[in-house]
């Protein structure tokens, strides 16, 4: 499993160790859990700080009512879930479902923020630039294509993180190991595809500000859009830590495996600050009104489509999606 070091896949032969107070065993034990000695006081540090950032996500999607922030929600309270049951697992390492549950909350949670990211992106050049086509993709493609990329992406890593979790270890953990870093090379293509989108987009929204020819208020529009890159790269930071994890293997003798503060440092800590400064510059305050969301009656009629700014007038009674 991954906190694990699964070390039974890696010894022919294994003995019961007899646990400390807390459940803890060395990782070459056949009851071994965890590859390391989980810290009580830093996970539930990490619990503390994802309970605050989703209760202020929470508070923000009803305040701002843009129903879509749901997203960024899930991946908040994950996360949360993950170190409160690492948190309590810290004091009954033996507690098997402790480990399973958090390990798949943890390897999960960060698709949640990333689809969350697509989906800003997609709507601020819908309600900013209508017309525009970002690399040959209209809005609403830009959100299908990467939204269903993340979607595919969650499927493989989710089979992948179920095999890593696998109390029993063997050949099973090897095989999820594969499939996992498949699930997140995955990931990290599109991501990285993504950001040159934004890039795109950020350029030409800047140029449409500098000439005058935008339309709408722009006050929280620069702000918003370096609080996405700035997630976007966090996230590419979260996703090379794990390629580089399990590139070194699911054995004891792998050290990044062996000791919990790069778990801690390089996947929940910029998965916090990605959610924490979410908070700080929330879409909200930008996507303001009826032309801030995707109208559902937008489809080609009579083989025209109509134009963002006719169909958002069409719907203007309608409630902000």
């Amino acid at each position: 499993m991954l906190n694990s070091t699964s070390t039974t896949a890696a010894l022919p032969e294994c003995t019961t160790a007899v646990p400390d107070s807390n459940g803890y065993v060395p990782p070459s034990a056949c009851n071994a859990n965890y590859g390391f000695y989980p810290s009580w006081e830093w996970n539930l540090a990490f619990a503390v700080f994802f309970g605050l950032t989703t209760l202020v996500h929470l508070v923000q999607l009803f305040a701002y009512r843009k129903w879509f922030c749901w997203v960024v929600v899930m991946g908040s309270l994950w996360e949360l879930a993950c170190f409160a049951l690492r948190t309590v697992g810290a004091h009954d390492q033996q507690n098997s479902v402790y480990v399973i549950v958090s390990t798949l909350l943890f390897l999960l949670a960060p698709l949640w923020i990333n689809a969350f990211v697509y989906m800003i992106v997609a709507r601020l050049v819908y309600y900013l630039l209508p017309q525009e086509r970002i690399l040959g993709m209209s809005p609403r493609w830009l959100a299908k294509i990467f939204v269903a990329a993340d979607i595919v992406s969650f499927l493989v890593q989710a089979a992948g993180g179920s095999m890593l979790a696998n109390i029993e270890g063997g050949d099973i953990v090897i095989t999820g190991q594969r499939v996992y870093m498949a699930g997140i090379g995955v990931q990290l293509f599109f991501v990285v595809v993504f950001g040159v989108v934004t890039v795109v987009f950020f350029r030409r929204l800047r140029q449409r500000m500098h000439n005058g020819t935008l339309a709408r208020s722009t006050s929280w529009v620069t702000p918003l859009v370096w609080v996405l890159i700035s997630v976007i790269l966090l996230i590419v930071v979260r996703v090379i830590f794990r390629l580089v994890e399990f590139g070194g293997g699911a054995s004891e003798s792998n050290p990044i495996l062996t000791n919990e503060a790069y778990q801690l440092g390089l996947d929940a800590f910029p998965m916090f600050i990605a959610l924490l400064i979410l908070n700080t510059v929330h879409p909200g305050l930008v996507l303001k009104g009826p032309a801030s969301s995707f109208p559902r009656g937008w489809r080609r009629r009579e083989g025209v489509k109509l134009e963002p700014s006719s169909s958002a007038v069409e719907l203007g009674r309608r409630r902000e999606a």
